[in-house]
């Protein structure tokens, strides 16, 4: 068979996707189809399936092989640990979580040095809303109306970007609050000259609604699965500023924004801001399953004293640890956030020839590893352009090019690894350039 021509389905492939339909689960965020393509090996910024063709993959994975697929220096790590020790009882230390506590202490913001380790981003984004909870007192928190924090119960009752319906009722003191999102304000203001009313009319609802001592506000400082939406200079200030004023916590999910992908350590650094607590998740552990919440000596010690506990069967395994340092080593020592910057600038620069060229691409945001664009039907209305999006993803798709599609297929959202070199980058914008000419109305464009 031809591995290029997307219509050819190989007999492994038929076969394999023969016992998914008996065998596997339809829980997927974004795929419910029986259909190809059947992963099964990926290096550095490619992967490739059981047909073998060869993908560029610009969603990193799950997001989680922003370092690069199979990194040798994690593929190490883990050989190693295998022939040590695996797992261990996660009421006693090992050697490697303290190790790796220690590291992730040395790239943190100032003061946050108490690391718990779990499993994913949700467990994460549970535990710190636990630990928020334990602290305060309080019992309600808030997330922006376009957050994305995971779905597990609480992580889903404060993830408002979608994945909610049918599934019963919300958490208890859950609350939505308005996203600073610019491009399509939902207060239909303009900035700077609306002063940040987005957080002052938040607040006052949340003020209205609190029963009690409210616990935090939890945010991402770029709304990767919400849009990639970034919200202005001066938003994240202020949002400290005022769930301070109050008495909660600031907690920043950076599960998909830190360890080096927009350019700087973590996100909230291009703002000056160090929150209360941090979660990271995704390529924490090099493609290793492995989240960390993070916080000061202070409110450690405080919920400790006050009976906090969270951990799994799992938590601070050797193994997934060693996953862990091993990453870091990746991300100090080949300088992801120059990396980011680099790749995220040449990227840009072909979103924005692009935009020269293609109406269809109304607004381009993010940075560094993490950037998107919003199709829209024209500029002047700014009306979604769903359907295109779609069309454009499966073009891409079969073509070679993996990203993801977000707020119904309207915004396109990439994310390719550190590795991607300066010819996959000018490949998958020839890709996408293809795509976009193929859906333009009547082939319209602005040449």
């Amino acid at each position: 068979m031809n591995p290029t021509d997307p219509s050819e389905v190989s007999p492994r492939e038929a076969d394999l996707l023969n016992r998914a339909r008996r065998y596997s689960f339809r829980a997927r965020m974004d795929k419910g189809e029986f259909v190809g393509p059947v992963f099964e090996r990926g290096l550095g910024s490619e992967v490739q399936d059981v047909n073998g063709k060869t993908f560029l993959d610009f969603n990193s994975g799950q997001m989680c092989a922003a370092i690069g697929h199979n990194h040798p220096t994690v593929v190490a790590a883990i050989k190693r640990a295998c022939d040590t020790l695996i797992h261990a009882h996660s009421s006693y230390f090992n050697d490697q979580e303290i190790l790796f506590a220690e590291r992730l202490a040395g790239v943190m913001p100032p003061g946050l040095e108490k690391s718990l380790f779990l499993q994913s981003g949700a467990d994460a984004n549970e535990a710190a809303v636990l630990i928020a909870r334990k602290y305060t007192g309080g019992l309600d928190v808030a997330s922006p109306h376009i957050s994305f924090h995971g779905l597990s119960d609480t992580a889903r009752s404060l993830t408002f970007s979608g994945w909610h319906a049918d599934h019963g009722p919300p958490v208890a003191g859950s609350h939505a609050m308005l996203a600073p999102y610019c491009y399509r304000c939902p207060l239909r203001q303009t900035f700077p000259d609306c002063g940040f009313a987005c957080l002052d009319a938040s607040f006052e609802l949340l003020d209205a609604q609190a029963t009690g001592p409210m616990a935090a506000v939890i945010t991402e400082p770029l709304f990767s699965a919400g849009g990639v939406v970034e919200p202005p200079p001066g938003w994240l200030a202020k949002l400290r500023d005022m769930a301070h004023a109050r008495g909660m916590l600031l907690i920043l999910d950076e599960e998909q924004t830190g360890l080096g992908k927009l350019g700087t350590m973590f996100a909230c650094q291009a703002e000056g801001v160090v929150p209360d607590i941090i979660t990271v998740a995704k390529h924490l552990g090099g493609g290793i399953s492995i989240s960390a919440v993070t916080t000061t000596a202070a409110i450690e010690a405080t919920v400790f004293d006050r009976g906090f506990i969270a951990t799994h069967s799992h938590s601070n395994d050797p193994l997934i640890c060693a996953a862990g340092i091993a990453s870091l080593d990746v991300i100090e020592g080949e300088d992801m956030p120059a990396m980011a910057r680099l790749i995220g600038s040449r990227w840009r620069g072909h979103l924005e020839a692009l935009a020269q060229r293609f109406e269809m691409i109304g607004d381009i945001r993010g940075r560094g590893l993490l950037q998107g664009i919003e199709l829209v039907e024209d500029r002047m209305s700014r009306k979604p352009a769903m359907e295109a999006g779609r069309k454009i993803g499966r073009y891409c798709l079969e073509r070679g090019l993996i990203f993801s599609l977000r707020r119904g297929g309207s915004v396109l959202r990439f994310v390719p690894p550190a590795t991607t070199t300066p010819a996959q980058i000018d490949r998958a914008a020839a890709i996408l350039g293809d795509a976009l000419a193929h859906v333009s109305p009547d082939g319209r464009t602005l040449a």
